[in-house]
């Protein structure tokens, strides 16, 4: 996964939890056959609510109607993101909508450990109230090495804290590629 994301934020409160991110009526789509797949990036989002999507300008939706992807690289969200079920096809839904990381106040340690050990997204920390200070559109960058998210639009940068020994988990592509790539399984 790239050091260095650019792209539009999308911006969402707190307690963002797992049927919001992926209802269960979509999980009837099969995440290992890629022309099912898609699906999840179609809907993810779709139940969030929104008092909890910072929607500046009307009903700007997460996956525009009848596409697969955002036009959204990164995820803002507030504290407790990814609570409710232990469901691994809400870090899924999301990076099937095309979006690299989410940067959150605080997760759910399951929805966390889900990103990590799929690979499908990097859940970056910050302490900073970031949810209230960066807008849906704004264009950030987000460098995992240097630690920082970059507000373009309002040119503030923001501090994060270190991913620690997960990246390379998500740079294999999940847990079971990292053991693979060490040695660890045949």
């Amino acid at each position: 996964m790239a050091s260095v994301i650019t792209g539009k934020a999308y911006v969402l409160g707190d307690d963002i939890d797992t049927d919001q991110i992926i209802p269960a009526e979509f999980l009837a789509y099969d995440p290992t056959d890629p022309e099912e797949r898609k699906f999840f990036g179609m809907y993810a989002m779709v139940g969030v609510p929104p008092t909890q999507a910072g929607l500046p300008r009307g009903n700007l939706k997460f996956v525009e109607e009848g596409k697969f992807k955002s036009d959204y690289a990164i995820v803002i969200g507030g504290k407790n993101f990814g609570c409710g079920s232990s469901r691994e096809h809400a870090p899924l839904a999301i990076a099937e909508a095309g979006v690299h990381a989410v940067v959150a106040e605080f997760y759910a340690r399951i929805f966390f450990r889900n990103s990590v050990n799929g690979g499908y997204l990097l859940p970056c920390e910050t302490e900073a109230r970031i949810s209230e200070e960066i807008s849906t559109g704004d264009e950030c960058t987000l460098d995992i090495e240097a630690g920082t998210l970059v507000n373009h639009t309002s040119g503030k940068t923001y501090q994060l804290k270190p991913l620690g020994d997960v990246k390379p988990i998500i740079d294999a592509g999940g847990v079971f590629n990292y053991a693979r790539e060490a040695g660890m399984l045949k």
